[in-house]
């Protein structure tokens, strides 16, 4: 372990223990989540998001940051998104029990469904959130990556121009676009992760589909690393 990984565990220890021992620390994170929860969840993902493509680097190149990979941009970029996750949920978790209300599954309150009937309900959402957002989710996402490597990975880069999108789209590597982040993480990891964040109360879901960005980064780190070692 290298300094900056000394540093990095010692500030999460000492973020984690900050929390611990924060009197009412739950319930304030749940009031804070009610009442401002675009707000609050541009700052969880901005901090939980951003941390895990630092930590995806670290294990594909050894250091938790290099000149032009942007930080700050990246922090910038993933709070925005982690407000458009949000509306999405907020969206989704209303629209498809309304969807299958039509069909004849009315739910009043998903809320008071039984375990396995608010599992399937769960697992109808996240189906969807999967199939119609996300990829359109990951492709834009894509778009402002590849936006911050060309701009210098500043602030003020990202704001120099315009974003390429056409440009950045018509050079996309979509084989491994569709081939493994579409046709593989969505039923593989997001699907399956996103029926659990579903039966999570609301307050909770932005901070966990932000975990999962962590965990799926480091999972894909050790990929690329394990591929480009074979």
């Amino acid at each position: 372990m290298g300094r900056a990984d000394a540093l990095v565990v010692g500030i999460v220890i000492a973020v984690i223990t900050a929390c611990a021992l924060t009197p009412n620390f739950l319930d304030h994170f749940i009031t804070i989540s009610k009442e401002y929860p675009y707000l609050s969840s541009f700052v969880k993902f901005a901090v939980l998001c951003t941390f895990g493509e630092m930590i995806g680097l670290r294990i594909t190149n050894g250091v938790y940051n290099r000149s032009g990979f942007g930080i700050l941009p990246r922090a910038l970029v993933w709070g925005f998104l982690g407000m458009g996750i949000k509306a999405a949920f907020v969206v989704y978790a209303g629209g498809v029990p309304a969807f299958l209300g039509s069909l004849g599954w009315t739910v009043t309150n998903p809320a008071e469904l039984a375990f396995g009937s608010r599992l399937l309900m769960a697992f109808c959402i996240s189906v969807t959130i999967n199939l119609t957002f996300a990829p359109v989710f990951m492709t834009f996402h894509r778009v402002t990556d590849n936006h911050i490597l060309a701009t210098g990975g500043t602030i003020p880069g990202f704001f120099s121009r315009p974003i390429a999108v056409g440009k950045i789209l018509q050079d996309t590597n979509w084989q491994s676009l569709w081939g493994f982040v579409f046709k593989k993480t969505i039923p593989l990891f997001w699907i399956p992760a996103h029926t659990v964040t579903f039966m999570l109360p609301p307050y909770f879901q932005a901070v966990f589909a932000a975990f999962l960005g962590v965990i799926l980064g480091v999972f894909l780190a050790f990929a690329a690393l394990k591929k480009s070692a074979a």
